[in-house]
């Protein structure tokens, strides 16, 4: 292995150790009440990001004005993400992560228990990493009281 081909792995290293840091923020920013501008922060002014029953949002507009009001619906949110599958080429990059979420429905006060899958596409901008497009899809959306045996997805 010569140095331009060991200059290229540890870029590729650094780069999915990037992507993974950038996941954690997207995380952590959902977890701190759903902070809006951390949370558009970690997405490209073009980017997608639709999780199903919960709404999809198109732009870095869209997405701050829809965790904007995140709050006002889900009261309590811990977003445990786990076993990432990430790949880069050049500029762009894929990743996949499984979600274990515990979550409280502010109109109900009740407790459930979220289990899906991230399906991500990653964009190099300004030498930045950001998501370009995020699918969350749901598993289970189940109650707390219940579990997942009983009723994998709930009505909210």
């Amino acid at each position: 292995m010569n140095l331009e081909e060991l200059a290229a792995r540890v870029q590729r290293l650094e780069d999915i150790e990037a992507i993974r840091a950038l996941k954690m923020r997207y995380c952590a920013a959902c977890d701190d009440n759903y902070n809006p501008d951390a949370i558009a922060a970690c997405f490209s002014e073009d980017a997608i990001w639709d999780a199903g029953m919960f709404g999809r949002s198109v732009g870095r507009g869209e997405i701050h004005a829809y965790f904007a009001a995140a709050p006002d619906n889900i009261s309590f949110a811990i977003h445990q993400v786990a076993n990432p599958t990430v790949e880069v080429d050049g500029d762009s990059g894929t990743g996949q992560w499984y979600l274990l979420q515990p979550m409280v429905m502010r109109a109900t006060n009740k407790a459930y228990w979220l289990a899906a899958l991230y399906d991500e596409e990653y964009r190099r901008v300004d030498g930045q990493w950001l998501i370009h497009r995020l699918k969350l899809e749901i598993r289970a959306m189940t109650p707390y009281e219940k579990g997942f045996a009983v009723e994998r997805i709930a009505e909210l």
